[in-house]
């Protein structure tokens, strides 16, 4: 079994971090067999982190962001081309080209799009720009880099202040709004959004919280020139950023019979696709952005991320799975880390913030704006955010995985914790913000009624 395992043909549909990585990996497990990739976007993969950071600040290039491959994975590489249909009994995937391509094993690495402005015309004003992708970022930089009078950002989640932030460094002016009480509030809660607040307009930005934008402006050519709010006000711009999160990809499996949904493709912790029935699938396997597994420190909910690490980590187990038998499979259970720099400050975060119900700074201040701040969920550490402290969240992490009790005893922290008294975490509804959380706990919710299939 183990050797024919190791052959066939493995087909990765997305050719972003996921893909690569778990191309990648199929070689150094000891495939041998046929491997294909498919991307949507004419460009070898690419790191996009560094699309609202260096790119937008003039440090890099937008086409200087490939990713370093660490071997040649010897795969045909079907780029330019999309996705747009899967036959789960034939066994094939079909393109937008009118090609089909056939596979003994296939990897579901699709990733996400951005959301976009939610009405086209107003989209597609001059000036009215979305970031995701390489072409975005390289368009928004050469914008950014004439000098606009105003930048208008939508959302005010990690996206949305690391654009507002490389927009104050080049000297703009730029108007955020955003429609929950603070940015960052989704995915760090309200104790931490009101540091990044404050930091937000320490360094001259024009923060809008609690409204929403209700029409984008233009001048009768085409042109963007300002938006509407909901509070009545109108604010003049030549840029507006529409960062308002995530879509994933997974509109091409509406007929495959996969759990997928709005919130991506449910799969088990080995990266096993689950079909609507929610059984478990043997050969299509699921990695990155696009997918929502299982996860025994959460309650075993359904995990979405949006990370870096989490795209690396989830492809490497999915292609050890994708070429080893049941007793050798692995399951991913790694925790969510993420990362952002922005206003001077360096965020780092791991565990689920959003899984919590109480919050303590374990080291540091808000004053200080250095600090370490605990998550706790029902009695046990849950998460951890450093800011300006990243050396700490090693020891956090540990507690995170040993299911430490919240508060946490003394140990990383610089002073004694009786100082600090556990407050809620005020963790907002994810309705009321204009930015999602970067992790999302969820129960499958299929989007049509399930058929009842009995067999006479």
């Amino acid at each position: 079994m183990a050797g024919d395992l190791q052959e066939g043909r493995i087909v990765i549909v997305g050719a972003s971090l996921a893909g690569l990585r778990a191309a990648e990996a199929l070689r150094d497990e000891g495939f041998t067999g046929s491997l294909t990739v498919v991307g949507d976007e004419p460009y070898p993969p690419y790191d996009r982190p560094p699309l609202s950071k260096q790119v937008l600040l003039g440090q890099a290039a937008a086409e200087a962001t490939g990713l370093p491959m660490r071997r040649d994975p010897g795969a045909g590489w079907r780029l330019g081309v999309r996705a747009t249909g899967l036959d789960a009994l034939g066994k094939r995937v079909m393109l937008a080209d009118g090609e089909s391509l056939r596979f003994d094993r296939l990897l579901i690495a699709t990733g996400t799009r951005a959301r976009p402005w939610p009405i086209p015309e107003e989209a597609a004003l001059d000036g009215v720009f979305t970031l995701r992708t390489r072409g975005d970022a390289g368009e928004l930089a050469e914008r950014l880099a004439a000098g606009p009078r105003r930048v208008l950002v939508i959302g005010g989640g990690f996206t949305g202040s690391e654009i507002a932030s490389a927009c104050r460094a080049r000297g703009l002016d730029v108007t955020v709004a955003e429609r929950g009480p603070a940015p960052l509030v989704g995915a760090l809660g309200g104790t931490l959004s009101k540091l990044a607040a404050a930091m937000q307009r320490f360094h001259g930005v024009d923060l809008r919280c609690g409204v929403t934008v209700t029409a984008l402006r233009g001048n009768g050519n085409g042109r963007f020139t300002g938006a509407d709010l909901s509070d009545g006000s109108r604010v003049e711009a030549d840029v507006c950023v529409v960062a308002l999160g995530a879509v994933r990809n997974v509109e091409w499996l509406a007929d495959s019979g996969l759990a997928a949904g709005p919130r991506g493709i449910a799969c088990d912790a080995g990266c096993r696709a689950f079909n609507m029935y929610g059984i478990v699938t043997d050969d299509v396997f699921v990695a990155g952005d696009v997918s929502r597994f299982p996860h025994p420190l959460f309650a075993y909910q359904m995990l979405s991320l949006e990370h870096w690490g989490n795209a690396v980590a989830q492809a490497e187990v999915a292609a050890h799975n994708m070429v080893n038998p049941g007793p050798l499979r692995r399951p991913h259970l790694a925790l969510p880390t993420f990362w952002s720099s922005q206003f001077g400050l360096n965020i780092k975060s791991v565990g689920v913030p959003t899984f919590s119900d109480q919050v303590v700074i374990a080291q540091g201040s808000l004053e200080e704006r250095r600090l370490a701040m605990v998550y706790g969920y029902q009695g046990r550490v849950t998460a951890a955010v450093t800011v300006d402290m990243a050396k700490s969240l090693e020891y956090y992490q540990h507690l995170i995985e040993s299911a430490a009790p919240f508060p946490p005893a003394p140990g990383a922290a610089d002073r004694p914790l009786a100082a600090e008294i556990p407050i809620p975490s005020d963790v907002p509804d994810p309705k009321g913000l204009s930015h999602g959380p970067t992790v999302a706990l969820t129960g499958y919710l299929p989007d049509r009624r399930l058929t009842v299939v009995r067999h006479g």
